[in-house]
């Protein structure tokens, strides 16, 4: 008599738009800390918005026009993300009230930009929010190590699945993401 193997279930598709390299090697980690985790099935698709310079309404627009071109070929995402920096206060609405009409869920903003994001993630560091243009060198003086485009290799020796689930009580976009891939409770 052979024995069946237990069936796993498919993995979710999950959409992450990314600024640059530097959130896409961040996305690549929640990737590998979720398959880590093995409490949720997912894959998160990660995908680098540039050209768009900085610009949160034109980094959301083509993460719409990637979107659609996707789900075009392939089975819907789950769930859909940018992690994009702040910018004005009116291109932000912008980029938030078209990512809600485009079925984008998530606008994971970092404030001011992705290395004040990471280094919110650091023991004693949770509530630094240095201005722009000081939190690389912020970064650096916590993180000697760090340089941009990290991989998720390179950025899981400093950050884990706690220090995810630290920073998410001071990132509540980050935090409202999680919750909806089931990766915190």
């Amino acid at each position: 008599m052979s024995r069946r193997r237990p069936r796993i279930p498919p993995r979710r598709p999950i959409y992450l738009g990314c600024e640059g390299a530097s959130e896409y090697g961040y996305g690549a980690l929640l990737d590998r800390l979720a398959r880590e985790a093995g409490t949720v099935h997912l894959h998160i698709h990660r995908e680098i918005l540039q050209p768009g310079a900085g610009d949160p309404l034109a980094l959301v627009q083509r993460a719409a026009e990637r979107i659609a071109d996707i789900e075009r070929r392939r089975t819907p995402f789950a769930a859909k993300a940018v992690l994009i920096d702040r910018g004005s206060r009116r291109k932000n609405a912008d980029a938030v009230g078209y990512a809600r009409q485009n079925g984008i869920g998530h606008v994971i903003w970092q404030d001011p930009d992705h290395e004040g994001f990471l280094l919110r993630h650091l023991p004693g560091c949770r509530r630094r929010r240095p201005p722009r243009g000081a939190s690389l060198p912020a970064l650096r003086q916590q993180w000697p190590g760090y340089d941009k485009g990290m991989s998720a290799q390179e950025l899981a020796r400093r950050i884990g699945l706690e220090h995810i689930r630290a920073v998410c009580t001071v990132e509540n976009d980050l935090r409202a993401f999680l919750e909806a891939l089931g990766l915190i409770p």
